[in-house]
């Protein structure tokens, strides 16, 4: 099977393709793509909590670790220590944060309506449909994995 016929291809490139646009886009602004992402998934009133961001992203904790430093180094975000429970660490944006946070947003929005615009709704209907199915297969084989169950070789 030629690698472009895989679905696994489609997937990677499509989303590097993606990539390099949002990295050109938060360039312009001094930050990346992936620290626009964080910055996203950080609640501009309340701050979240450190342990929960990764989840979101979707990342390992310990890969958070260095992104979270180089924020705060930046004066995006600051840490909160909770004065009850010191090992609970709450991730709040500063004023610079937020402002960065509302570009990358915004950055967001213009690439959702410019494939909105582009694509039918029922092809996005259908994209999305699929997407969530393939989620749910690499969800349960990555379970089989974890509890050492998988017979298959991929």
């Amino acid at each position: 099977m030629r690698k472009e016929k895989t679905i696994d291809f489609q997937i990677k490139w499509a989303w590097h393709s993606i990539s390099r646009m949002y990295n050109a886009y938060a360039a312009n602004f001094g930050i990346t793509m992936a620290a626009g992402h964080v910055l996203l998934n950080i609640d501009i009133e309340q701050g979240t909590p450190a342990t929960k961001i990764a989840p979101l992203l979707g990342m390992e904790p310990r890969s958070l670790v260095r992104m979270l430093k180089n924020l705060e180094e930046r004066g995006l975000i600051t840490r909160e220590v909770d004065d009850t429970d010191k090992r609970f660490v709450r991730i709040v944006l500063t004023d610079l944060g937020k402002e960065k946070r509302e570009l990358s947003r915004e950055g967001v929005i213009l690439f959702n309506n410019m494939v909105r615009e582009k694509i039918p709704l029922e092809k996005l209907a259908t994209f999305f449909e699929v997407i969530n199915d393939i989620n749910k297969i690499v969800e349960e084989e990555n379970q089989k994995l974890r509890a050492g169950e998988s017979d298959d070789e991929l």
